[in-house]
């Protein structure tokens, strides 16, 4: 009986397992803990990754576009570096989100058909690899420690593309020339099947654009020649397009 009694007398700890189950901490100082928890450093590198994609758009629908008729007059006043320039100017715009539409256009009117789809092949290439090391530093961790179920088997989908797959999906008209860079960067992709597929979706409408932007300015200098590869790459993007869909059924099979 006296045992009784102290037993129901005696004070229940915080900890006893009897006394209920635990009131969650909602001091201040447990709040700011949490806050700085979930700030680390893979969180804060993949928060400046979207506000610099933000501000790019922004920048983007701000600024306006030179005119066309005033681009071969570049070329001029840059002289010798003018190829150089193109290509790193042109890269960097692509990295700022700026169309490559757009781009490959101002490379014919300023160099011409072939040199300016050359140029445009080159700010790509140099464009895909800026956009992926970035993507890759800024959100491949917050990426990878995050991921589960069909995201997981698709970020693995990437981590297994060839070059193929890089053009299947350069070619499909999911997102801009620049996203799409940033985009791989924060999954497994192995980096040159991603430059090299880059660089072979991008050559068919580069040189189809570019002849088109050497006839705003020429009128008289469209070189069908030039704008000939542009069809041969619809026709090959439809092929990829198909032996792609075939190897997914067979492997769903």
């Amino acid at each position: 009986m006296i045992r009784a009694l102290r037993s129901l007398l005696r004070v229940r700890r915080p900890g006893d397992p009897a006394a209920g189950p635990p009131q969650p901490d909602t001091t201040p100082a447990t709040a700011r803990r949490r806050l700085l928890l979930a700030a680390t450093p893979s969180v804060t590198r993949f928060v400046l990754l979207l506000l610099m994609l933000a501000a790019f758009g922004l920048t983007l629908l701000m600024v306006p576009h030179p005119e066309p008729t005033a681009l071969p007059d570049l070329a001029d006043r840059m002289g010798r570096l003018a190829p150089v320039a193109g290509v790193v100017g042109g890269a960097l715009l692509l990295v700022a989100l700026v169309p490559r539409t757009f781009i490959t256009l101002a490379a014919g009117a300023i160099f011409g058909a072939l040199e300016g789809a050359a140029y445009a092949l080159g700010a790509a290439l140099l464009a895909a690899a800026i956009g992926f090391a970035v993507g890759r530093v800024l959100g491949r961790e917050f990426v990878a420690e995050r991921v589960r179920g069909r995201l997981a088997r698709l970020d693995r989908w990437f981590t297994r593309q060839s070059v193929l797959g890089v053009v299947t999906v350069r070619l499909l008209p999911i997102s801009g020339f620049g996203l799409v860079s940033y985009g791989y960067g924060t999954t497994g992709a192995r980096v040159l099947p991603f430059l090299v597929g880059s660089v072979i979706a991008s050559a068919p409408t580069a040189f189809g654009y570019a002849a088109v932007g050497a006839a705003v300015t020429g009128p008289d200098e469209f070189n069908w020649f030039a704008a000939a590869p542009a069809s041969l790459g619809f026709i090959a993007g439809a092929v990829l397009l198909a032996r792609w869909w075939r190897a997914e059924r067979r492997s769903h099979r």
